[in-house]
């Protein structure tokens, strides 16, 4: 797949244009280290909201995947910074609903500097929240976009593509993109004239 280079193992934030696009799963989880297993928590009212992740329709990851449904922000951010602790997961994925109390600068703090020490990539979804103080290294937004064509159907839908918009960084020059299944779906949308925020990425024009 062609895909932004990961940037390690960081705290990366997301935030997808509606909670029930789900397109930002398939961009998350192409950056987590297969085929190790994937602590995936979910606050209630995430899953109220945007729906409950569904192991089956997860592909291979789906008989890796280690579910936790947390009953506010409080427990899923304990749940996710203790799973950053444990160098077997492939990465850790948090899901969160709007901006809670709970989710402060000093919580998202922590849970960047847990994932550096112990090597285990996070990402953390808001769902309908606002890009407020954050300790997070990346801060993406991002959306599903039409599909490609497809190959034997023009008719039917191709592969998936995601405008994706990395809007703060501490390793790179923000930019937008177009991402997708195939090698030529990595395609620059807007970035700096001299192409910085591409710089050492692989990239199709």
């Amino acid at each position: 797949m062609a895909m932004l280079q990961p940037a390690g193992a960081i705290l990366s934030e997301l935030f997808p244009a509606s909670p029930r696009d789900a397109g930002w799963t398939g961009f998350v989880l192409r950056h987590l280290a297969a085929p190790k297993p994937v602590l995936w928590v979910q606050e209630r009212m995430a899953i109220l909201e945007g729906g409950r992740v569904h192991a089956a329709g997860l592909g291979g990851l789906g008989s890796n995947l280690i579910h936790v449904e947390a009953r506010d922000a409080k427990t899923a951010l304990w749940a996710m910074e203790e799973g950053l602790r444990c160098a077997g997961l492939g990465g850790v994925i948090g899901e969160l609903w709007g901006d809670p109390q709970a989710l402060d600068f000093t919580a998202t703090r922590r849970l960047a500097v847990a994932a550096e020490r112990f090597g285990v990539a996070c990402w953390l979804v808001r769902l309908q929240g606002a890009a407020n103080l954050s300790g997070a290294r990346e801060r993406w937004r991002l959306a599903s976009g039409p599909s490609a064509a497809h190959p034997f159907d023009h008719k039917a839908p191709g592969s998936p593509r995601w405008t994706a918009e990395l809007f703060r960084s501490r390793h790179r020059a923000p930019a937008s993109w177009v991402v997708g299944d195939e090698p030529a779906d990595l395609l620059p949308v807007a970035a700096e004239p001299s192409d910085r925020a591409l710089g050492g990425w692989q990239r199709r024009a």
